[in-house]
């Protein structure tokens, strides 16, 4: 079965549910798909345009084009199903400001990139941002105001739900048919290994420490949502990683010796572990 025979996957909640609803079953059946190791190939390609047109959404609504580079693993393989996506589903307007975005933040030297990605520049000690740097700002700007008018959520919704061949199951016959596509992977026990090598030798540090934070606490993590480069903490302005677990939300910072996990609401610190500065290594850990 070639991955253009492969059908478009919701929950039967998810089908009948709001727009938002939709669009998140779909990116729920997606990460599912992954974590059982198929690949891009094995999942249909147009679950794929939904679910990275969504994640393009929720990062530039969450620190701009900016957020999206910065969280993205692969942009010219995330760019395509975008670019795709929005076509697909009848959002001409942005995808003529997602082409003008990547063009110009392309175009960027090395240090604009920089001064635009860092997102801390003030007036009255670093002078005027270079005018390059204030297009990215006013083209972050435009984002947010096209949504008035072509609500990316609402298109991509009714796009799923009219495409051809959509499959519309329970949660048990879900389960059931994820079983049955991992069942047909020829290779999956070498998947399955190289998968978790992979994951011992490529993971970047803040993963590893985000996992040793969850075991420490007895959670269990589901997934790494963003980075937070303008979380304030303590009056700075910090790096804050925001991840889900099994018991909620939470997000993991950083200092010179030690890493916390804090509640998003009461800042209350969960866990924390210490390491050193020299290689990075975790030495100690405890359960706050």
């Amino acid at each position: 079965m070639t991955s253009n025979e492969y059908p478009v996957v919701l929950t039967l909640e998810g089908a009948d549910a709001a727009n938002n609803e939709v669009v998140d079953a779909n990116v729920t059946v997606v990460n599912a798909m992954f974590r059982e190791l198929l690949n891009s190939g094995e999942i249909a390609p147009n679950a794929l345009r939904s679910y990275f047109v969504d994640f393009y959404l929720t990062q530039a609504l969450g620190g701009g084009f900016a957020q999206y580079v910065f969280t993205a693993a692969d942009r010219g393989e995330l760019d395509t199903y975008i670019r795709e996506g929005l076509e697909a589903m009848g959002a001409a307007a942005h995808l003529a400001l997602f082409d003008r975005t990547a063009e110009a933040f392309d175009a960027l030297s090395e240090e604009e990139a920089e001064i635009y990605l860092d997102g801390e520049w003030d007036a009255e000690t670093d002078g005027e941002l270079p005018e390059s740097v204030q297009a990215m700002e006013d083209l972050d700007a435009e984002f947010e105001a096209l949504l008035e008018t072509e609500d990316i959520t609402a298109l991509n919704a009714a796009w799923l739900r009219g495409l051809e061949g959509l499959l519309i199951l329970t949660g048990e016959e879900l389960a059931a048919h994820l079983a049955a596509r991992v069942a047909r992977v020829p290779d999956l026990e070498q998947r399955r290994a190289e998968a978790e090598q992979a994951a011992l030798e490529t993971a970047p540090e803040f993963e590893l420490i985000i996992r040793e934070l969850c075991d420490i606490a007895g959670y269990t993590l589901q997934k790494i949502t963003m980075g937070d480069p303008n979380f304030e903490h303590n009056g700075e302005t910090v790096l804050a990683w925001q991840f889900s677990t099994d018991h909620g939300d939470f997000l993991m910072i950083e200092d010179d010796d030690e890493a916390f996990m804090l509640h998003p609401e009461t800042r209350e610190i969960v866990a924390a572990v210490e390491f050193e500065d020299a290689d990075e290594v975790l030495v100690d850990a405890r359960h706050l």
